[in-house]
């Protein structure tokens, strides 16, 4: 619920992803990636977390980003225009053992190649899949953000497959495994592509960010 004097950030989010969204750039290395222009929102996660369908569910659109059935086959940073009001960052996936190392580390020197310095660039989604909780290669994530000093939150997916009984848990426990970590957004969402739980929520935190940048 909202005063009568506090922005509805559900209702500007909902207008906010109902617009236009193209997609506008890809980055295999960080030589090519594209010009700074309007704020950033990353989405990273293991391969098959479900990212690809999350953004597809955030912006309405069913083919916006690809999605694959084959672990590891984002390979590029895929940047796409929110009504030139925002951007998402569509992130490689990590984590997927059957990637050559060689391969993995290109990903990784992308990923922090990206991270640093990238002014407008103001939260990253770690999506965590809400079934099994926080992995090893998410905690490694974790790391990397923390160390580049670039502010994440995390949000669960992949609700509808979690009983009821153990969401409540889930979520706390994730919350607690990252209670210590500098650089993360204390609270965590938990979403559903299939069933759209959860994604006017994200919606409302992207619009809120931006309302607070717009305001500094």
């Amino acid at each position: 619920m909202t005063g009568p004097d506090e922005p509805d950030f559900a209702e500007i989010g909902r207008k906010l992803f109902a617009g236009s969204c193209e997609f506008i750039w890809a980055s295999a290395s960080a030589k090519d990636l594209p010009p700074p222009g309007a704020p950033e929102f990353a989405f990273a996660g293991r391969s098959n977390v479900g990212k690809s369908s999350l953004v597809n569910a955030l912006t309405g659109r069913k083919t916006l980003a690809r999605v694959s059935h084959t672990p590891g086959r984002t390979q590029q940073l895929n940047f796409f225009d929110l009504g030139e009001r925002a951007r998402l960052v569509d992130m490689p996936g990590y984590g997927y053992a059957a990637v050559s190392k060689t391969k993995s580390a290109s990903w990784e020197i992308l990923m922090r190649d990206y991270l640093r310095g990238r002014a407008q660039l103001l939260r990253v989604y770690v999506l965590v899949d809400g079934r099994r909780g926080l992995m090893p290669p998410d905690k490694a994530m974790f790391d990397m953000l923390d160390a580049s000093a670039v502010s994440y939150a995390i949000v669960l997916t992949k609700k509808d497959e979690v009983k009821k009984s153990e969401i409540d848990a889930r979520v706390a426990e994730v919350e607690a495994g990252i209670a210590k970590r500098p650089a993360a957004y204390p609270h965590v969402l938990f979403t559903s592509s299939r069933t759209g739980e959860g994604v006017p929520e994200l919606r409302a935190a992207v619009a809120q960010l931006l309302a607070e940048r717009g305001a500094h």
